[in-house]
């Protein structure tokens, strides 16, 4: 038996929303990229995750109408059970990987570079297209 992801049921109105957040946080951390004004990225990388994770939401609510909760390292098994096959591996492994950056950019003292910024900003517009297509 396999063991399920913390998750909560939530009306289809829920997906609409979830987008528009996504959106915004991605808009917000391409434009701190575009900048290409500060010393670190960590805030512009601690946006593409916040815009990952709602993306992944508004998916998982359109096509099971449940969200992750809790811990977001779970966020992509739930993201594979909502779509199984559907759920291209190379955006399986971004999702794994940028939301494995969370607590470093969030309360770690690396600072990320501009460059890194801008091959994330890159991988999360190609997250984002692939997302919208799912919708």
């Amino acid at each position: 038996m396999t063991s399920r992801s913390a998750r909560k049921k939530v009306d289809a109105a829920h997906a609409a929303g979830r987008l528009l957040q996504a959106r915004e946080f991605h808009d917000s951390a391409r434009n701190l990229v575009a900048l290409g004004a500060s010393k670190s990225y960590n805030g512009a990388i601690s946006l593409m995750v916040a815009a990952a994770i709602a993306y992944a939401d508004a998916v998982t609510v359109r096509t099971r109408g449940v969200v992750n909760t809790q811990d977001h390292q779970n966020a992509p098994r739930l993201l594979r059970e909502a779509l199984g096959s559907r759920l291209p591996d190379k955006q399986e492994k971004f999702y794994r990987r940028l939301l494995g950056r969370k607590d470093e950019v969030n309360y770690g003292a690396r600072s990320t570079t501009l460059k890194e910024a801008e091959r994330l900003i890159a991988e999360l517009d190609e997250f984002a297209a692939w997302a919208e297509g799912v919708l």
